[in-house]
């Protein structure tokens, strides 16, 4: 059974920094692309961060391009996300994802991720 579960989220005040982690099973976590993604009720669900199988090619939406970073530990099968100077607009439920096929490139559309986790609120106070 695949799971994805996020970790991490929470309030902090503007430019305030946390880090997103998202524990993956069931899924061969180390031979998929993997993403994260944000979402507010206004909002369709935004592409945020992309990170390729190895964790050498990353992609960043031009929000947060320079002030969030995408990282991997297959090891530990885990996925990351830095965030730093952290603004209001930054405000949403961040979901990971994961590619639903193995060992392609980054990606960055919704479509092409089949599993999910269930989210994590981040609230930035300005």
């Amino acid at each position: 059974q695949v799971q994805l579960v996020e970790s991490g989220g929470g309030l902090v005040q503007t430019g305030g920094s946390l880090r997103l982690s998202c524990a993956g099973s069931g899924l061969l976590f180390g031979n998929r692309a993997m993403g994260w993604f944000r979402q507010t009720p206004r909002k369709e669900r935004e592409y945020v961060a992309t990170i390729n199988s190895n964790g050498k090619s990353t992609e960043y939406a031009t929000s947060v391009k320079g002030r969030f970073t995408i990282s991997r530990d297959n090891a530990e099968n885990t996925l990351y996300l830095q965030m730093n100077d952290l603004e209001p607009e930054d405000t949403a439920v961040y979901y990971c994802a994961a590619d639903r096929h193995l060992y392609r490139g980054t990606i960055t559309a919704a479509a092409a991720f089949g599993h999910w986790g269930q989210g994590t609120q981040v609230t930035v106070s300005s």
